[in-house]
């Protein structure tokens, strides 16, 4: 893949396909807070790309400002080449884009079952109950349990089958691998991978770099609200020591 490279700056994606998301001077505010001060970047399609960032960054909140769901936000977001930065969220769902968050946002109170029906379908090509639990046979053998009585790896499945029923084929992953058993990343980093096979694209949030290093195209690195480096996954042995200093591991 080609690396246009400048001195702090990200890697770009194929020159040979349009992006499917490109932010330009992206910034964003919590009330009085600034948290993004300029962020640019892209995603292709097809591609896994992940933001890297110590705690407090202002990688979930470039998340939550490409969905729509931060109150205040400039610059510029395009999605599939359409000016998506004063859209609002449930516009921006229903052009085909899903946001997984880190509490993963799943309906304590319903079983399995009621979770996976509930969201409404955005677009055609939504993965099937059948599809879901394919994915995820957890799932299948907990389908009366309530959220609240779901392991945390199952309700991280849970909450990324939710999301695949709606059709959406541009996934925006918060975390996914927070907290749960070497087991269930290794299963979370299958799923990935396989999703990308079948022509979704991936926007992933992490910290732990070894699990995105097993499933990450390309890497943008978020400090104090900007992208200050980028490179491609050929070239993550080579930055290893930046990463070391940019994350504090």
């Amino acid at each position: 893949m080609a690396d246009a490279r400048m001195a702090g700056a990200a890697a770009a994606p194929s020159a040979s396909s349009a992006p499917v998301l490109s932010v330009q001077n992206l910034q964003a505010w919590y009330g009085e807070s600034h948290i993004l001060h300029g962020l640019d970047f892209e995603v292709s399609p097809g591609e896994v790309v992940t933001l890297l960032g110590r705690n407090g960054a202002g990688k979930t909140t470039t998340l939550k400002s490409v969905m729509g769901i931060i109150g205040k936000r400039t610059g510029s977001v395009r999605f599939d080449g359409k000016e998506i930065i004063r859209a609002s969220s449930d516009r921006i769902a229903r052009m085909g884009i899903a946001f997984c968050p880190e509490e993963r946002g799943i309906f304590a109170s319903l079983d399995v079952r009621e979770n996976l029906l509930l969201p409404p379908t955005v677009r055609n090509g939504g993965l099937s109950m059948d599809q879901i639990f394919e994915l995820f046979p957890n799932l299948k053998e907990r389908l009366s349990s309530q959220g609240t009585k779901l392991s945390g790896g199952e309700q991280q499945m849970l909450a990324i089958g939710r999301i695949l029923r709606t059709g959406a084929r541009f996934l925006m992953l918060d975390e996914p691998t927070e907290g749960l058993a070497p087991v269930i990343i290794q299963q979370i980093g299958q799923t990935i991978k396989r999703l990308k096979n079948e022509g979704f694209t991936i926007l992933l949030v992490e910290q732990n770099f070894r699990f995105a290093a097993t499933v990450a195209d390309r890497y943008y690195i978020v400090e104090h609200g900007k992208i200050i480096d980028g490179f491609a996954n050929a070239e993550l042995q080579a930055n290893m020591d930046k990463l070391h200093t940019y994350l504090g591991v």
